[in-house]
């Protein structure tokens, strides 16, 4: 069991954790012609949009109901009404979706009151689907976010209904899977001759393709008319624990029932959840995954040697700090740091003495002496001078190339981690061997005297 430390520090030093309004986007961000709204000021929808933009490196549709000191004390209707409007006269997305920030909820906005007024006022807005999800900045972090997001999308979208269609089910990835950990559960659940409804689907919205014709709106994703089909689905498959409370409002409101899978990543986890999808599709598991798994074993055979008491320094959110905590002390490693973002009821049981919710200059000041940090681009400048190695993972990742397309889950995703942490790690030796040889260089002059 874990103990849980929770920073008593006046302030934030080196933020770790993102916010609630940012993690709702990126949920409404994986819906097909979906354009995503800040409720708050223009410098709040700005910080979350050059953090997107840094780690996809695509456009990004995210738009802002510009508050300023007048509207947020005289209320926020009109700024609401005012960005419906222009943004259906301008892009007519299918799905305007409405995050909360810290500045609305605090002056306590009732939005869902502005949204039927906007319904009364703008008729034309009729076949524009208005969802809003409260998000405030001040509590919670990015995950939390995404999380209502897809509850509240469930609740406004998802059309209950008797009929069962054989061979759709339901997925639900939580915002710790890349576009390419996505589309990998995607390729896995066709292979059984299953159907899937992705919600939210960012790998269809944010994988780094070039769109025959721009739109203001997100390109792919999960079309409306697939979501409203999610209750005829045979099951739900809710991927971490920050998807549980959407998969529990699925099954309220359709009967689905749903199962949990903590985590994608390691060979037990993986082998649950094929095993899961061979039962619902009742087929034999494909040889190409039987193959797979085979070369994760090998890998993991491969790189047992580098892994054995690593000592190492974790920091993510809940849900990824436990996908890619529990693997590596499955290989042998060591969890001597692990900082977090936010309650989850998967830290008492992390497979270390201390979980803190606090930030990167907590993860700093604890990490001296280990072997390895593993955080988000943000880690870097603690990793230059405590002279620790660090292997990138979580949101942003705006320092390297092809974030969206990094693969951690299933077997593939799995045998990737262990070998861009193992060239890491024997890199790192390389320097030090390096720096060795350098230290200790005799001039020949003074070798002959």
């Amino acid at each position: 069991m874990a103990t849980i430390i929770h920073s008593k520090k006046a302030c934030s030093v080196s933020p770790l954790k993102m916010s609630q309004p940012i993690g709702g986007a990126l949920a409404f961000m994986g819906i097909n012609r979906s354009m995503p709204v800040l409720h708050g000021s223009q410098g709040c929808t700005a910080f979350g949009l050059v953090l997107f933009v840094r780690h996809f490196r695509e456009m990004i549709p995210l738009q802002t109901t510009a508050m300023n000191e007048v509207t947020t004390i005289m209320g926020g209707l009109e700024n609401i009404e005012q960005a419906i409007v222009n943004i259906y006269k301008r892009a007519k997305p299918a799905l305007i979706g409405i995050c909360s920030t810290g500045l609305t909820e605090t002056k306590g906005d009732d939005v869902e009151s502005y949204l039927k007024i906007v319904r009364q006022r703008h008729p034309e807005v009729e076949d524009c689907q208005l969802v809003y999800v409260s998000t405030p900045d001040f509590v919670g972090a990015f995950q939390d976010g995404w999380g209502k997001a897809v509850s509240k999308m469930i609740e406004v979208l998802v059309e209950a209904s008797s009929e069962t269609v054989k061979g759709q089910i339901n997925i639900l990835p939580g915002s710790h899977l890349s576009a390419a950990d996505i589309e990998e559960i995607k390729e896995m659940v066709e292979d059984f001759g299953l159907r899937a409804i992705i919600l939210p689907d960012i790998s269809g919205s944010l994988d780094g393709h070039v769109p025959e014709d721009f739109t203001p709106t997100t390109i792919g994703g999960t079309p409306l008319e697939k979501l409203k089909e999610m209750g005829k689905s045979e099951v739900t498959i809710a991927i971490g624990e920050q998807m549980r409370a959407a998969a529990m409002a699925l099954e309220i409101k359709t009967g689905v029932p749903f199962f949990i899978f903590e985590r994608l990543t390691g060979l037990a986890s993986v082998d649950l959840f094929i095993e899961r999808l061979s039962i619902i599709a009742q087929k034999p598991v494909p040889n190409k995954y039987r193959r797979q798994r085979s070369q994760l074993v090998d890998a993991m055979l491969d790189c047992q040697f580098y892994f054995g008491g690593l000592s190492i320094a974790l920091g993510a959110e809940p849900d990824l700090l436990w996908a890619i905590g529990n693997f590596l002390v499955e290989m042998g490693a060591k969890i001597t740091v692990a900082i977090t973002t936010t309650e989850s009821v998967l830290l008492p049981n992390m497979p270390c003495d201390t979980v803190t919710i606090g930030d990167l200059e907590d993860l700093e000041t604890m990490a001296k002496g280990t072997d390895l940090i593993l955080t988000h681009s943000h880690g870097r400048g603690a990793s230059r001078r405590l002279g620790i190695p660090l292997y990138r993972i979580g949101l942003p990742m705006f320092d390297r190339v092809g974030a969206a397309h990094r693969l951690s889950v299933g077997y593939r995703g799995s045998r990737n981690i262990l070998f861009e942490i193992t060239n890491l790690l024997i890199e790192q030796e390389e320097k030090k061997e390096e720096e060795k040889e350098r230290t200790h260089f005799i001039p020949p002059f003074l070798d002959e005297l």
